[in-house]
């Protein structure tokens, strides 16, 4: 199929990926009604499914490389039909975080489309390209906005079960539409890890998706349920906040990519952790639902245009080795979603708040800022 029905149908994936990637955490209000989830154990529910979508991220570049995106994509919409349909016979809440984890694989197909899609694009639009795949980060605004809304009206159960037609859907269109003549590169997965295991620059660009990715998940899977139960919203409602900053976050992704191939990458991610910086302090002055949501607003305005950034930096420095280090780096983004949800919980066990979690994440956000600027400042030969 052409080359230009790529980007969107990768596009497509990415957002059906992350709508059933976060399913778990954007139905726990209702879910809670029916399966009895102790407090201890909410942060591990809505968590989990961040695990196995990190660590499959390596994998999952690598083989978008070795038999191409189309192939990924179908055996990927057809392994989640296993997940979404136990977790929606769910009785216990050792069975959700059972399903809970191999949900994983809807995020981990990110790294299949930022592996494939650099392929048919050259160098000075692969920044803006792969901030347009990125907007299929807003899957998880659909479902935000969304399930809670058919969750109301047909039950948490028969809800997710819904998930079932867009995997199948997405599976059939995938065989279709997909491009069975994608390049493909046959390189040994060790090998190019390898030539990239000593790169500074792999792992500064790491360390900034851990913040940057990290906090647009962490946020994404910890909202739904903490705006239900700190400030008394229905799930509707609190669906309808959480939605709004991921379709902040994920709506800026493509300027970020945009702004990438025009300017100085370092100080635009220097710029970003700024406002997360900004952001963290908020938070952490926060007293009232309002000021709560502005200091959210503004991590997503900067999360948005750090994602885009970052992503236009890992092609343009490892072409050769794009599959595994396109899941390195988003398998940390990945990670970094994973860990705040347990700290802001131990934050709110030991103090009765979660000021010393949003103070954590400002400090990282101020290192990365550091990095940024030191890197601005030495040029790129001192990360190599």
């Amino acid at each position: 199929m052409g080359n230009r029905v790529q980007l969107p149908l990768q596009t497509a994936d990415l957002v059906a990926g992350f709508m059933v990637w976060v399913i778990l955490s954007t139905l726990l209000p209702y879910i809670k009604q029916d399966v009895t989830i102790p407090p201890d154990m909410t942060a591990l529910v809505t968590a989990v499914p961040v695990v196995l979508g990190s660590v499959l991220r390596i994998p999952f570049g690598y083989w978008a490389n070795l038999v191409g995106a189309r192939a990924v994509f179908v055996a990927s919409f057809v392994l989640l039909l296993f997940p979404v349909w136990f977790i929606s016979e769910a009785s216990t809440w050792q069975e959700l975080v059972v399903g809970g984890v191999f949900l994983g694989i809807g995020g981990a197909v990110f790294s299949v489309g930022v592996t494939s899609l650099p392929k048919y694009y050259p160098q000075e639009r692969q920044g803006f390209v792969n901030g347009v795949y990125g907007l299929g980060n807003a899957g998880t605004a659909l479902t935000t906005f969304g399930a809670p809304a058919i969750a109301s009206q047909l039950g948490w159960s028969t809800t997710v079960k819904l998930y079932l037609v867009l995997l199948l859907v997405m599976a059939a269109v995938n065989l279709v539409l997909g491009d069975k003549a994608e390049p493909k590169v046959r390189v040994p997965l060790l090998e190019q890890l390898r030539a990239v295991r000593g790169s500074r620059l792999l792992w500064v660009l790491s360390a900034f998706y851990f913040v940057t990715f990290g906090a647009f998940v962490a946020l994404t899977v910890f909202l739904p349920n903490f705006f239900a139960s700190d400030f008394g919203l229905d799930g509707v409602a609190a669906g309808v906040l959480t939605g709004a900053f991921i379709v902040v976050a994920a709506g800026l992704r493509p300027l970020g990519g945009w702004l990438g191939d025009r300017f100085d990458c370092m100080r635009l991610l220097a710029g970003a952790f700024a406002g997360l910086s900004v952001g963290a302090l908020v938070l952490l002055a926060s007293r009232d639902l309002a000021m709560l949501a502005a200091g959210v607003y503004v991590v997503g305005v900067a999360c948005g245009i750090g994602n885009g950034v970052v992503f236009k930096l890992v092609p343009q420095h490892f072409r050769a080795q794009a599959g595994p280090v396109n899941g390195i780096v988003a398998m940390m983004g990945g990670l970094g979603g994973f860990f705040p949800p347990f700290a802001l919980q131990a934050s709110l066990s030991a103090t009765g708040g979660y000021g010393a979690a949003f103070a954590t994440f400002g400090l990282c956000a101020a290192a990365c800022l550091a990095t940024a600027l030191w890197w601005a400042r030495t040029g790129k030969a001192a990360l190599r």
